[in-house]
Protein backbone atom coordinates (compact mmCIF):
# COMPACT_ATOMS: atom_id res chain seq x y z
CA UNK A 1 0.00 0.00 0.00
CA UNK A 2 1.13 3.53 -0.74
CA UNK A 3 -0.35 6.41 1.27
CA UNK A 4 1.93 9.37 0.76
CA UNK A 5 0.42 11.86 3.24
CA UNK A 6 -1.83 9.75 5.48
CA UNK A 7 0.22 7.54 7.75
CA UNK A 8 -1.64 4.64 9.36
CA UNK A 9 0.39 5.32 12.51
CA UNK A 10 -1.24 8.71 13.17
CA UNK A 11 -3.28 8.41 16.35
CA UNK A 12 -4.52 11.99 16.77
CA UNK A 13 -7.29 12.71 14.30
CA UNK A 14 -8.92 15.93 13.20
CA UNK A 15 -5.90 17.88 11.92
CA UNK A 16 -5.70 19.37 8.46
CA UNK A 17 -4.32 16.17 6.90
CA UNK A 18 -5.26 13.60 9.56
CA UNK A 19 -8.60 11.93 9.17
CA UNK A 20 -10.48 9.14 7.49
CA UNK A 21 -7.74 8.04 5.11
CA UNK A 22 -5.34 7.34 7.99
CA UNK A 23 -7.95 5.12 9.65
CA UNK A 24 -8.96 3.48 6.36
CA UNK A 25 -5.39 2.46 5.48
CA UNK A 26 -4.63 1.21 8.99
CA UNK A 27 -7.80 -0.84 9.40
CA UNK A 28 -7.75 -2.29 5.89
CA UNK A 29 -4.10 -3.28 6.27
CA UNK A 30 -4.81 -5.04 9.56
CA UNK A 31 -7.88 -6.79 8.15
CA UNK A 32 -5.90 -8.03 5.12
CA UNK A 33 -3.12 -9.26 7.41
CA UNK A 34 -5.67 -11.28 9.40
CA UNK A 35 -6.34 -13.10 6.13
CA UNK A 36 -2.69 -14.01 5.70
CA UNK A 37 -1.57 -11.11 3.48
CA UNK A 38 1.81 -9.51 4.18
CA UNK A 39 1.22 -5.76 3.97
CA UNK A 40 3.81 -3.00 3.70
CA UNK A 41 2.49 0.56 3.87
CA UNK A 42 4.75 3.23 2.37
CA UNK A 43 4.21 6.77 3.64
CA UNK A 44 6.29 9.95 3.49
CA UNK A 45 8.68 10.66 6.35
CA UNK A 46 7.52 13.85 8.08
CA UNK A 47 9.81 13.63 11.11
CA UNK A 48 13.58 12.91 11.08
CA UNK A 49 13.22 10.88 14.28
CA UNK A 50 10.92 8.29 12.70
CA UNK A 51 12.50 4.85 12.23
CA UNK A 52 12.79 3.54 8.68
CA UNK A 53 10.49 0.61 9.40
CA UNK A 54 7.80 0.10 12.04
CA UNK A 55 5.83 -3.07 12.72
CA UNK A 56 2.32 -1.68 13.15
CA UNK A 57 0.63 -5.00 13.89
CA UNK A 58 1.19 -8.69 13.02
CA UNK A 59 1.66 -8.88 9.26
CA UNK A 60 1.73 -5.09 8.72
CA UNK A 61 4.84 -2.90 8.52
CA UNK A 62 5.02 0.83 7.83
CA UNK A 63 7.94 2.08 5.74
CA UNK A 64 8.89 5.76 6.04
CA UNK A 65 10.01 7.09 2.67
CA UNK A 66 12.37 10.05 2.34
CA UNK A 67 10.76 12.51 -0.10
CA UNK A 68 11.17 16.20 0.52
CA UNK A 69 12.02 17.71 3.89
CA UNK A 70 11.38 15.38 6.85
CA UNK A 71 8.79 17.66 8.40
CA UNK A 72 5.00 18.05 8.25
CA UNK A 73 3.87 19.54 4.94
CA UNK A 74 0.35 20.36 3.83
CA UNK A 75 -0.62 17.63 1.37
CA UNK A 76 -1.31 20.09 -1.45
CA UNK A 77 2.40 21.01 -1.32
CA UNK A 78 3.65 17.45 -1.78
CA UNK A 79 3.41 17.08 -5.56
CA UNK A 80 6.96 18.37 -6.27
CA UNK A 81 8.29 15.56 -4.06
CA UNK A 82 6.40 12.70 -5.72
CA UNK A 83 9.14 11.94 -8.27
CA UNK A 84 11.56 11.36 -5.40
CA UNK A 85 8.90 9.34 -3.62
CA UNK A 86 8.50 7.14 -6.73
CA UNK A 87 12.27 6.69 -7.02
CA UNK A 88 12.45 5.52 -3.40
CA UNK A 89 9.57 3.11 -3.99
CA UNK A 90 11.39 1.60 -6.97
CA UNK A 91 14.50 1.08 -4.87
CA UNK A 92 12.47 -0.59 -2.13
CA UNK A 93 10.70 -2.88 -4.61
CA UNK A 94 13.99 -4.00 -6.16
CA UNK A 95 14.91 -5.36 -2.75
CA UNK A 96 11.45 -6.69 -1.87
CA UNK A 97 9.10 -6.95 -4.80
CA UNK A 98 5.37 -6.91 -3.98
CA UNK A 99 2.69 -8.92 -5.79
CA UNK A 100 0.38 -5.93 -6.11
CA UNK A 101 0.37 -2.21 -5.27
CA UNK A 102 -2.68 -0.47 -3.77
CA UNK A 103 -2.38 3.33 -3.96
CA UNK A 104 -4.37 5.66 -1.72
CA UNK A 105 -5.03 9.25 -2.94
CA UNK A 106 -4.07 10.67 -6.31
CA UNK A 107 -0.47 11.58 -5.53
CA UNK A 108 0.15 8.05 -4.26
CA UNK A 109 -1.32 6.80 -7.53
CA UNK A 110 1.03 8.98 -9.55
CA UNK A 111 4.07 7.74 -7.63
CA UNK A 112 2.89 4.11 -7.59
CA UNK A 113 2.34 3.90 -11.34
CA UNK A 114 5.77 5.38 -12.00
CA UNK A 115 7.45 3.03 -9.54
CA UNK A 116 5.53 -0.10 -10.60
CA UNK A 117 6.02 0.28 -14.36
CA UNK A 118 9.59 -1.13 -14.60
CA UNK A 119 8.47 -4.29 -12.77
CA UNK A 120 5.14 -4.73 -14.54
CA UNK A 121 3.36 -4.68 -11.18
CA UNK A 122 -0.44 -4.34 -11.08
CA UNK A 123 -1.71 -1.14 -9.45
CA UNK A 124 -5.07 -0.73 -7.75
CA UNK A 125 -6.19 2.83 -6.94
CA UNK A 126 -8.44 4.28 -4.24
CA UNK A 127 -8.80 8.04 -4.68
CA UNK A 128 -10.54 8.83 -1.34
CA UNK A 129 -11.50 12.21 -2.90
CA UNK A 130 -11.63 13.60 -6.43
CA UNK A 131 -10.24 16.95 -7.48
CA UNK A 132 -13.10 17.69 -9.86
CA UNK A 133 -15.60 17.35 -6.99
CA UNK A 134 -13.49 19.45 -4.66
CA UNK A 135 -13.16 22.22 -7.27
CA UNK A 136 -16.91 22.13 -7.96
CA UNK A 137 -17.74 22.79 -4.32
CA UNK A 138 -14.84 24.99 -3.21
CA UNK A 139 -14.14 27.01 -6.35
CA UNK A 140 -11.37 29.52 -5.80
CA UNK A 141 -10.83 28.20 -2.24
CA UNK A 142 -9.56 24.89 -3.61
CA UNK A 143 -5.83 24.71 -2.89
CA UNK A 144 -5.18 21.54 -4.92
CA UNK A 145 -2.35 21.66 -7.48
CA UNK A 146 -3.68 22.63 -10.91
CA UNK A 147 -2.41 19.29 -12.28
CA UNK A 148 -4.68 17.26 -10.02
CA UNK A 149 -7.61 16.55 -12.34
CA UNK A 150 -5.31 15.74 -15.27
CA UNK A 151 -3.34 13.34 -13.08
CA UNK A 152 -6.51 11.69 -11.76
CA UNK A 153 -7.77 11.06 -15.29
CA UNK A 154 -4.39 9.60 -16.24
CA UNK A 155 -4.43 7.35 -13.17
CA UNK A 156 -7.95 6.04 -13.73
CA UNK A 157 -6.95 5.07 -17.26
CA UNK A 158 -3.60 3.51 -16.33
CA UNK A 159 -4.44 1.67 -13.11
CA UNK A 160 -5.53 -1.95 -13.37
CA UNK A 161 -8.58 -1.29 -11.20
CA UNK A 162 -10.20 1.60 -9.35
CA UNK A 163 -11.85 0.96 -5.99
CA UNK A 164 -14.60 3.53 -5.44
CA UNK A 165 -15.96 3.89 -1.92
CA UNK A 166 -19.52 4.89 -2.90
CA UNK A 167 -21.99 4.83 -5.75
CA UNK A 168 -21.63 8.61 -6.01
CA UNK A 169 -17.89 8.26 -6.58
CA UNK A 170 -18.55 5.61 -9.23
CA UNK A 171 -20.74 8.09 -11.14
CA UNK A 172 -18.03 10.76 -10.89
CA UNK A 173 -15.36 8.36 -12.16
CA UNK A 174 -17.47 7.34 -15.14
CA UNK A 175 -18.02 11.02 -15.96
CA UNK A 176 -14.24 11.41 -15.99
CA UNK A 177 -13.95 8.59 -18.51
CA UNK A 178 -13.35 5.54 -16.35
CA UNK A 179 -14.12 2.12 -17.79
CA UNK A 180 -17.09 0.98 -15.69
CA UNK A 181 -15.91 -2.63 -15.87
CA UNK A 182 -12.62 -1.69 -14.20
CA UNK A 183 -14.25 0.05 -11.23
CA UNK A 184 -15.36 -1.84 -8.11
CA UNK A 185 -17.45 -0.19 -5.39
CA UNK A 186 -16.12 -1.24 -1.99
CA UNK A 187 -17.11 1.01 0.91
CA UNK A 188 -15.04 2.00 3.90
CA UNK A 189 -15.38 -0.20 6.94
CA UNK A 190 -15.67 0.25 10.68
CA UNK A 191 -13.89 -1.52 13.53
CA UNK A 192 -16.84 -3.23 15.22
CA UNK A 193 -14.76 -4.12 18.28
CA UNK A 194 -13.86 -0.47 18.91
CA UNK A 195 -17.12 1.13 17.78
CA UNK A 196 -20.05 -0.44 19.60
CA UNK A 197 -22.80 0.65 22.01
CA UNK A 198 -20.97 -1.10 24.85
CA UNK A 199 -18.23 0.80 26.67
CA UNK A 200 -17.60 4.06 28.48
CA UNK A 201 -19.27 7.31 27.43
CA UNK A 202 -18.03 10.87 27.95
CA UNK A 203 -19.62 12.92 30.71
CA UNK A 204 -22.56 15.13 29.76
CA UNK A 205 -23.95 18.45 30.89
CA UNK A 206 -26.97 17.68 33.11
CA UNK A 207 -30.33 18.69 31.69
CA UNK A 208 -29.04 19.20 28.14
CA UNK A 209 -29.23 17.16 24.97
CA UNK A 210 -25.94 16.58 23.18
CA UNK A 211 -25.07 16.72 19.49
CA UNK A 212 -21.56 15.61 18.49
CA UNK A 213 -19.50 16.53 15.43
CA UNK A 214 -16.20 14.75 14.71
CA UNK A 215 -14.50 16.46 11.79
CA UNK A 216 -11.55 18.27 10.39
CA UNK A 217 -12.22 21.96 10.98
CA UNK A 218 -12.52 23.13 7.42
CA UNK A 219 -15.42 25.13 6.01
CA UNK A 220 -16.72 22.45 3.66
CA UNK A 221 -17.33 20.04 6.55
CA UNK A 222 -20.38 22.10 7.57
CA UNK A 223 -19.44 22.63 11.22
CA UNK A 224 -20.58 26.25 10.95
CA UNK A 225 -23.98 25.10 9.73
CA UNK A 226 -24.46 23.03 12.89
CA UNK A 227 -23.38 25.96 15.08
CA UNK A 228 -25.92 28.21 13.36
CA UNK A 229 -28.63 25.55 13.72
CA UNK A 230 -28.02 25.33 17.47
CA UNK A 231 -29.57 28.78 17.95
CA UNK A 232 -32.98 27.23 17.17
CA UNK A 233 -32.44 24.12 19.33
CA UNK A 234 -32.84 25.03 23.02
CA UNK A 235 -31.19 23.14 25.87
CA UNK A 236 -28.79 21.37 23.58
CA UNK A 237 -25.00 21.45 23.59
CA UNK A 238 -22.70 20.89 20.63
CA UNK A 239 -19.39 19.12 21.16
CA UNK A 240 -16.90 19.38 18.30
CA UNK A 241 -13.86 17.10 18.10
CA UNK A 242 -11.20 17.91 15.53
CA UNK A 243 -8.69 20.56 14.59
CA UNK A 244 -5.39 21.11 16.37
CA UNK A 245 -4.47 19.75 19.77
CA UNK A 246 -6.47 21.26 22.61
CA UNK A 247 -3.64 23.50 23.82
CA UNK A 248 -3.41 25.05 20.33
CA UNK A 249 -7.11 25.76 19.80
CA UNK A 250 -6.85 29.45 20.74
CA UNK A 251 -4.28 30.00 17.99
CA UNK A 252 -6.22 28.29 15.22
CA UNK A 253 -7.84 30.50 12.59
CA UNK A 254 -10.75 28.15 11.89
CA UNK A 255 -11.51 27.70 15.60
CA UNK A 256 -11.55 31.48 16.03
CA UNK A 257 -13.94 31.78 13.10
CA UNK A 258 -16.29 29.16 14.51
CA UNK A 259 -16.18 30.73 17.97
CA UNK A 260 -17.05 34.10 16.49
CA UNK A 261 -19.98 32.50 14.69
CA UNK A 262 -21.14 30.92 17.95
CA UNK A 263 -20.98 34.35 19.63
CA UNK A 264 -23.00 35.91 16.82
CA UNK A 265 -25.62 33.16 17.06
CA UNK A 266 -25.81 33.49 20.84
CA UNK A 267 -24.75 29.89 21.51
CA UNK A 268 -21.13 30.31 22.59
CA UNK A 269 -21.90 28.84 26.02
CA UNK A 270 -23.28 25.69 24.37
CA UNK A 271 -20.51 25.00 21.82
CA UNK A 272 -17.43 23.15 23.05
CA UNK A 273 -14.27 22.44 21.04
CA UNK A 274 -12.19 19.47 22.16
CA UNK A 275 -9.44 19.73 19.56
CA UNK A 276 -7.83 16.63 18.05
CA UNK A 277 -8.61 13.45 19.94
CA UNK A 278 -7.09 9.99 19.85
CA UNK A 279 -9.03 7.65 17.58
CA UNK A 280 -9.65 5.32 20.52
CA UNK A 281 -11.51 8.15 22.27
CA UNK A 282 -13.90 8.75 19.37
CA UNK A 283 -16.35 5.97 20.40
CA UNK A 284 -16.31 7.27 23.99
CA UNK A 285 -17.48 10.63 22.69
CA UNK A 286 -19.99 9.21 20.20
CA UNK A 287 -21.68 7.08 22.87
CA UNK A 288 -22.37 10.24 24.87
CA UNK A 289 -24.38 11.80 22.02
CA UNK A 290 -28.10 11.88 21.43
CA UNK A 291 -27.33 12.60 17.78
CA UNK A 292 -24.26 12.83 15.57
CA UNK A 293 -24.26 15.54 12.91
CA UNK A 294 -22.41 14.95 9.62
CA UNK A 295 -23.49 17.79 7.35
CA UNK A 296 -20.62 18.50 4.94
CA UNK A 297 -21.09 20.33 1.66
CA UNK A 298 -19.67 17.26 -0.05
CA UNK A 299 -18.12 14.06 1.28
CA UNK A 300 -16.40 11.20 -0.55
CA UNK A 301 -17.49 8.71 2.10
CA UNK A 302 -18.04 9.95 5.65
CA UNK A 303 -16.56 7.46 8.11
CA UNK A 304 -17.86 9.27 11.21
CA UNK A 305 -21.46 8.54 10.24
CA UNK A 306 -20.62 4.86 10.00
CA UNK A 307 -18.80 4.93 13.34
CA UNK A 308 -21.82 6.60 14.95
CA UNK A 309 -24.12 3.92 13.54
CA UNK A 310 -21.85 1.21 14.92
CA UNK A 311 -22.23 2.87 18.34
CA UNK A 312 -26.02 2.83 18.00
CA UNK A 313 -26.36 6.61 17.58
CA UNK A 314 -28.62 8.09 14.86
CA UNK A 315 -27.10 10.45 12.31
CA UNK A 316 -28.25 13.74 10.82
CA UNK A 317 -26.42 13.77 7.49
CA UNK A 318 -26.13 15.77 4.30
CA UNK A 319 -27.46 13.83 1.32
CA UNK A 320 -24.11 13.96 -0.46
CA UNK A 321 -21.41 11.52 -1.54
CA UNK A 322 -21.00 8.34 0.45
CA UNK A 323 -23.46 9.49 3.12
CA UNK A 324 -26.27 8.69 0.69
CA UNK A 325 -25.16 5.04 0.76
CA UNK A 326 -24.40 4.59 4.45
CA UNK A 327 -27.18 6.57 6.17
CA UNK A 328 -30.66 5.30 5.28
CA UNK A 329 -33.05 8.25 5.41
CA UNK A 330 -35.79 7.74 7.98
CA UNK A 331 -34.25 4.45 9.13
CA UNK A 332 -30.74 5.06 10.56
CA UNK A 333 -30.93 8.85 10.47
CA UNK A 334 -32.13 11.78 8.40
CA UNK A 335 -30.85 13.15 5.09
CA UNK A 336 -30.73 16.90 4.57
CA UNK A 337 -29.63 19.23 1.78
CA UNK A 338 -26.15 20.67 2.45
CA UNK A 339 -25.56 24.26 3.59
CA UNK A 340 -29.00 24.54 5.20
CA UNK A 341 -28.74 25.37 8.93
CA UNK A 342 -32.52 25.76 9.09
CA UNK A 343 -32.98 22.17 7.90
CA UNK A 344 -30.39 20.98 10.41
CA UNK A 345 -32.25 22.76 13.22
CA UNK A 346 -35.59 21.26 12.18
CA UNK A 347 -34.13 17.74 12.10
CA UNK A 348 -32.37 18.13 15.45
CA UNK A 349 -35.50 19.45 17.17
CA UNK A 350 -37.68 16.68 15.72
CA UNK A 351 -35.38 13.85 16.74
CA UNK A 352 -34.45 15.25 20.15
CA UNK A 353 -38.17 15.44 20.96
CA UNK A 354 -38.68 11.75 20.10
CA UNK A 355 -36.43 9.46 22.16
CA UNK A 356 -38.24 6.35 20.91
CA UNK A 357 -37.51 7.29 17.29
CA UNK A 358 -33.85 7.91 18.15
CA UNK A 359 -33.65 4.51 19.84
CA UNK A 360 -35.15 2.76 16.80
CA UNK A 361 -32.80 4.58 14.41
CA UNK A 362 -29.83 3.77 16.60
CA UNK A 363 -30.73 0.08 16.64
CA UNK A 364 -31.21 0.04 12.85
CA UNK A 365 -27.89 1.80 12.32
CA UNK A 366 -26.10 -0.71 14.53
CA UNK A 367 -27.61 -3.62 12.61
CA UNK A 368 -26.65 -2.07 9.27
CA UNK A 369 -23.07 -1.38 10.37
CA UNK A 370 -22.61 -4.93 11.64
CA UNK A 371 -24.19 -6.54 8.59
CA UNK A 372 -22.45 -4.55 5.85
CA UNK A 373 -19.44 -2.60 7.05
CA UNK A 374 -17.21 -4.73 9.28
CA UNK A 375 -13.58 -4.60 8.14
CA UNK A 376 -13.37 -8.34 7.63
CA UNK A 377 -16.14 -8.14 5.01
CA UNK A 378 -14.46 -5.12 3.39
CA UNK A 379 -11.11 -6.92 3.34
CA UNK A 380 -12.71 -9.96 1.70
CA UNK A 381 -14.20 -7.77 -1.06
CA UNK A 382 -10.87 -6.01 -1.52
CA UNK A 383 -9.03 -9.33 -1.83
CA UNK A 384 -11.57 -10.39 -4.45
CA UNK A 385 -10.75 -7.24 -6.42
CA UNK A 386 -7.02 -7.93 -6.10
CA UNK A 387 -7.60 -11.49 -7.29
CA UNK A 388 -9.59 -10.29 -10.31
CA UNK A 389 -6.72 -7.98 -11.27
CA UNK A 390 -4.19 -10.78 -11.03
CA UNK A 391 -6.42 -13.11 -13.07
CA UNK A 392 -6.77 -10.45 -15.76
CA UNK A 393 -2.99 -9.98 -15.82
CA UNK A 394 -2.48 -13.74 -16.11
CA UNK A 395 -5.04 -13.94 -18.90
CA UNK A 396 -3.35 -11.18 -20.87
CA UNK A 397 0.01 -12.86 -20.40
CA UNK A 398 -1.39 -16.16 -21.69
CA UNK A 399 -2.87 -14.45 -24.74
CA UNK A 400 0.51 -12.83 -25.41
CA UNK A 401 2.13 -16.23 -25.60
Amino acid sequence: MVSEHASPLVAMLGGVDAGGQNVFVADLARALARRGVQVSVYTRRDDPALPARVEMSPGVVVEHVNAGPPEPLFRDLLLPHMDEFAKRLRSAWIRRRPDLVHAHFWMSGRASLAAAAPFGLPVVQTFHALGVVKRRHQGSKDTSPRERTFEEVRILRAADRILATSSDELFELVRLGADRHRVSVIPCGVDLDVFSPQGPAAARRPGFHRVVVVSRLVERKGVGNVISALAAVPRCELVVAGGPRRELLDCDEEVRRFRELAEQEGVADRVHFLGAIDHQQVPVLLRSADLVACVPWYEPFGMVALEAMACGVPVVASAVGGLVDTVVDGVTGIHLPPRRPDEVATALRALLAQPEVRAAMGAAGLQRARRRYGWDAIAQATLAAYGAVQEERAGHAAQGQ
